[in-house]
């Protein structure tokens, strides 16, 4: 179980801009004293990634050019491996991923045990070009391969009760060292309405720049809603469940002032302790010009439809 030290408040976590100002500082000692210490930028996936076999899908994918592989997966939120953004990649090194089994459970009439072989099985997977929005006002491009989350829940048959759908990541200590803090209330936990769960553009991925997901991208699962903030898109996950109520979520359970349910991409709606109105691209230079925040992510004319009517600044 996890030791039950006391709860890092968000006030505590550093803000980005000052995270940023300290790396910039260290990445010009080290230019002047010590030298390249890191991989190229440009080197892509490593070997010991296995290669997945994909069709690219030019209609959901943006223009925009992709972030580096490295500017994938050196700066994380995976809190069950560490609250820093360095700390997954770190400490995912070792991270066993099979076999791997997700649970169905709730409203639907195909219920069980699934092994990771099951899910992937009759799946056609495709490489995404999407943006990738972090609540801490910054993004990514990220070029994911998987599958539309709707193939697979509609094999589950959900019931007419089915009014949302719940994702639990795994919860163990042992594999994940972030979880022996109490930073959230383990195991994390997220879910969308059905009608969200069930839009196209709603991504399950396995896959990261044409190879297997990197452990501390969240493998051998992961959840992609890429208009909605990356704490949404849940990792490594173990358990679905249908559900006629809404469910509690890891992070509007800790802090629901700070993190809605809906967590659309919001230029409008400030995070309490900064401003989310425009956003620094990962890999940029560090005095690079901020960017606007693009409502829904950019995606507004693929989903603003789904929130018609409702109040986006009460419902954030």
């Amino acid at each position: 179980m996890p030791t039950r030290l006391p709860r890092i408040a968000p006030s505590e976590i550093t803000p980005e801009e000052i995270y940023f100002s300290r790396r910039a500082l260290l990445a010009g000692a080290l230019a002047a004293g010590v030298g390249t210490l890191a991989r190229a930028a440009d080197d892509g996936p490593p070997a010991s990634a296995a290669p997945l076999s994909f069709t690219p899908n030019p209609r959901y994918s943006v223009t925009e050019a992709a972030n580096k592989y490295d500017e994938i997966t050196t700066y994380n939120n995976f809190y069950e491996f560490g609250t820093s953004k360095e700390d997954p990649s770190r400490n995912a090194r070792n991270f066993r991923t099979q076999p791997w089994n997700v649970r169905v459970d709730g409203e639907a009439e195909v219920r069980g045990n699934f092994t990771l072989e099951d899910i992937l099985k009759g799946q056609s997977l495709e490489e995404r070009v999407y943006r990738f929005r972090c609540v801490e006002a910054w993004s990514l491009v990220v070029p994911w391969v998987g599958f539309p989350l709707a193939s697979l829940l509609a094999r589950f048959k959900p019931t007419s009760r089915a009014k949302y759908v719940e994702f639990t990541t795994l919860l163990d200590p042992n594999r994940m060292p972030g979880q022996r803090v109490a930073v959230l209330d383990w195991p994390y936990v997220e879910g969308l309405r059905m009608d969200e769960a069930m839009h196209p553009l709603t991504l399950m991925v396995v896959g990261l720049y044409g190879r297997t997901l990197p452990n501390q991208d969240g493998a051998p699962l992961r959840l992609i809603v890429p208009w909605k903030y990356g704490f949404k898109s849940i990792k490594s996950i173990v358990k679905i469940r249908f559900t006629d109520t809404q469910p509690r979520t890891a992070w509007n359970i800790a802090t629901p002032n700070e993190y809605g349910f809906y967590a659309n991409v919001n230029p409008a709606v400030d995070h309490p302790r900064w401003s989310q109105a425009t956003e620094r691209r990962i890999g940029a230079p560090f005095l690079a010009a901020r960017r606007p925040t693009l409502p829904f992510n950019g995606y507004a004319t693929e989903v603003a439809s789904l929130y018609q009517g409702m109040d986006l600044k009460r419902y954030f």
